[in-house]
């Protein structure tokens, strides 16, 4: 980055004197970056990389253009000059080179950055190979480590599936072994055992020992969208945030949370949480205008089925304090995350970006401080929404 002229630099970033924690940006794999980590008999068996999430603008030939651009110096100067105002997706600066994303991270001044792949899981995690299901996980952990090897700010996000209990915790402890910094767990409906079952608990240990934090995220579950047959509806349906109409559009967005909010009532209502403390989960890119009925309506079950419920009574808790001690969500760009911090209290909530997905906005820290500002929300509480309470998660 030195070599090339930037508008940014030492004190001219884009969170300027704001120390921020980014809970939320993402890795834009090369259409061959899974293969390449995986082994000899994964490699073989993986599918192509598939981009239907991307709206119907992205292409392979598209990706390829995009990973080879690198080797025009005109074209990649000018993205470097300024890669917090340029183009988003695969076209940014940054989006799928690990060098690239030190002189973006360095233009965007975030302290710590959380990383999360985009398409790759779509190569594996659906498959009834179990094999190719876990190890395509591998190899996906093995390249986001290296992804984020290259500099301290950068903290990989590995994959955990959860079709077989045994083979999840030695997924989970290899990732770690990797250089995982936080695992994503799949949220949508499980198959045949919820993830509260005993069989799991060495999974939570695991996590809980290690200090690192499960994330819940937008895509890896398969049920994030409204079942389709809500969309024919005779109507002119619009598009998504991309462009296209394979992402998500408004009634999708109104059906985000459910599979989540299920996994972390069970969670609770369970005692997983209360069985292990120390197990820490971040809710990302799946918004948080639903969390203060969340809490409510934990509290309310207590009072309806306690006395009925033999589990209920092992909690030693309020429902809503397991959330409160052990989970954070990241609002959307455009929720009024100062109402939030008004509502659950400051230690919930956590910044995100979303770089370089055009789902997080143009201008995220102007949103979210004209929020937290016009709420009224003091400066040692806007503090933990901007990077204490990311911190918080990987405290053990």
């Amino acid at each position: 980055m030195s070599e090339i002229e930037t508008k940014w630099g030492p004190g001219n970033t884009y969170a300027g004197d704001v120390i921020i924690h980014d809970a939320d940006s993402h890795l834009m794999e090369p259409n061959d970056w899974l293969a390449s980590y995986a082994d000899g008999a994964t490699a073989g068996k993986l599918a192509e990389l598939s981009l239907a999430g991307g709206g119907g603008q992205a292409t392979n030939e598209l990706v390829d253009r995009c990973w080879e651009r690198r080797d025009d110096a005109e074209e990649t100067a000018r993205l470097a000059a300024d890669a917090v105002n340029g183009p988003k997706g695969y076209f940014a600066y940054g989006s799928m080179d690990s060098h690239e994303r030190i002189g973006a991270l360095d233009q965007l001044g975030f302290a710590r950055q959380l990383v999360f792949s985009t398409f790759a899981p779509s190569q594996f995690q659906w498959s009834r190979d179990i094999d190719l299901v876990y190890g395509g996980a591998s190899a996906h952990n093995r390249g986001m480590a290296d992804f984020c090897s290259i500099d301290d700010r950068l903290l990989a996000v590995g994959l955990v599936p959860l079709s077989d209990p045994r083979r999840a915790v030695a997924c989970a402890r290899e990732a770690i072994e990797f250089g995982c910094n936080a695992l994503w767990i799949p949220h949508g409906v499980p198959a045949e055992t919820s993830p509260t079952h005993p069989d799991y608990d060495p999974l939570w240990a695991t996590l809980q020992d290690a200090g690192v934090p499960m994330v819940l995220h937008l895509g890896a579950n398969g049920g994030n969208q409204l079942p389709r047959t809500y969309h024919n509806n005779g109507r002119d349906p619009g598009k998504d945030f991309v462009g296209g109409g394979e992402n998500l559009r408004s009634k999708d967005f109104l059906n985000l949370f459910h599979d989540a909010e299920n996994l972390l009532s069970c969670m609770v209502l369970d005692g997983t949480f209360e069985q292990f403390p120390g197990l820490k989960c971040g809710v990302i890119e799946l918004g948080a205008g639903w969390v203060p009925n969340l809490m409510r309506s934990l509290d309310l079950s207590i009072r309806a089925f306690g006395r009925n419920e033999p589990e209920l009574e092992k909690l030693t808790l309020a429902p809503s304090e397991y959330l409160r001690r052990q989970v954070r969500f990241t609002p959307w760009h455009f929720e009024d995350a100062g109402w939030l911090v008004r509502e659950c209290g400051p230690e919930m909530f956590l910044f995100s970006s979303d770089w370089p997905h055009p789902e997080g906005g143009r201008d995220p820290i102007r949103e979210f401080s004209s929020s937290l500002s016009g709420s009224g929300i003091d400066p040692s509480s806007a503090t933990q929404f901007w990077h204490g309470n990311f911190a918080s998660l990987f405290s053990r």
